[in-house]
């Protein structure tokens, strides 16, 4: 079976995400939609980073995109500072009857617990609306925090706690929204960015906590959260731009699923500018970065994962991950029944078989 597909975002992930709609022989591209007029007509070929043409021009016309009656849309836009358009963006795809596969908003990943019903009812009431259905994944949140630490999950004959983190090296990552605006990553120490704002930590990933808890069969009594940030020793340059010295340079923190006083389900992020910075911070398995799941009951596990591509560092690969997480997920999830969709819900997701 062949299911129309229509990109909606070529960002740094978006982009990733077009060339493996592309490259699916089971999937047709049918829509390309950008936010800006700038990409607006230029072929998906070139907004893909390919060598050739498609076919297919990109539009900002929405209602052109629905006009072509997509199975799906693969939706990559950024999200982060843009939250109420982006829930009523999938509101109205679900409605409309279109399926949708998303890297953001990471809450909808598991957004039982986390999202006020104000948020989540009327996605979920678009989806029965439309017969649709929506699931957000990615790397982190997704893969490497729900799948691999759950299929470990299912050997133990007890389980105490599942900490997932990601101990990663964002000198390379070039998103100054996020990197600047979102993380506060060359700002002074005593200014609070977005992402430190009480409870957003928890908005962000409590999706994580809580979907562990539910998939090993435990209801959490409380989510908290954590951070420490250091300063910059000196003054020196990342892709997005100067870090002067003192702003800030490297940031920890935890989100914390709690039964009673007892942490049981946790999601750690560990972000460094340079290497050098924290040494009696967690270290990667590997030096630009690595996720990392470690369980501790009967049996315990350490599993890092290291991510790399022929074609950029573990920044690059990582972005290309997330595309195809959720691009190759596009059969499964036009397949399930309407509805949010979470990874305890669909099946195992592979790429397709190269074919000659």
């Amino acid at each position: 079976m062949t299911y129309r597909v229509v990109q909606w975002g070529t960002g740094n992930v978006g982009h990733h995400a077009l060339a493996g709609v592309i490259a699916n022989p089971d999937l047709e591209l049918t829509g390309v939609w950008v936010s800006g007029p700038d990409k607006a007509g230029t072929d998906a070929g070139v907004l893909a980073g390919l060598d050739r043409s498609v076919g297919v021009a990109a539009t900002n016309d929405v209602a052109a995109i629905l006009d072509a009656r997509p199975d799906c849309v693969v939706y990559c836009s950024m999200t982060d500072n843009r939250l109420p358009e982006a829930i009523e963006d999938l509101r109205m795809l679900l409605a409309a009857g279109v399926n949708v596969v998303a890297c953001a908003p990471v809450f909808f990943q598991y957004p039982y617990g986390v999202l006020p019903d104000e948020l989540l009812k009327p996605v979920q009431e678009a989806a029965v609306q439309g017969n649709s259905s929506l699931w957000v994944n990615g790397i982190d949140p997704g893969f490497a925090n729900d799948l691999l630490p759950l299929a470990l999950a299912g050997t133990c004959l007890r389980i105490d706690q599942l900490r997932c983190m990601e101990i990663v090296d964002y000198a390379s990552y070039d998103n100054r929204a996020v990197m600047v605006d979102i993380m506060g990553f060359g700002k002074p120490l005593d200014e609070t960015p977005m992402l430190l704002q009480p409870g957003v930590l928890s908005l962000a990933w409590g999706s994580v906590v809580r979907q562990l808890a539910a998939g090993i069969g435990v209801k959490l009594d409380a989510v908290t959260e954590t951070y420490e940030r250091v300063p910059a020793p000196e003054s020196f340059d990342i892709a997005t731009g100067h870090i002067a010295e003192g702003t800030a340079a490297a940031l920890r923190f935890e989100v914390r699923g709690m039964v009673g006083d007892r942490v049981v389900t946790v999601l750690e992020h560990v972000t460094r500018l340079r290497p050098d910075l924290c040494h009696d911070w967690p270290q990667p398995a590997h030096p630009e970065g690595s996720y990392r799941v470690e369980l501790t009951g009967d049996p315990s596990y350490t599993m890092d994962l290291v991510t790399s591509s022929p074609r950029g560092d573990h920044n690059y690969a990582t972005l290309l991950a997330t595309a195809m997480r959720i691009v190759n997920a596009v059969p499964a999830v036009v397949s399930a029944p309407p509805g949010i969709l979470t990874a305890l819900d669909i099946p195992l997701i592979t790429a397709p078989a190269i074919r000659s």
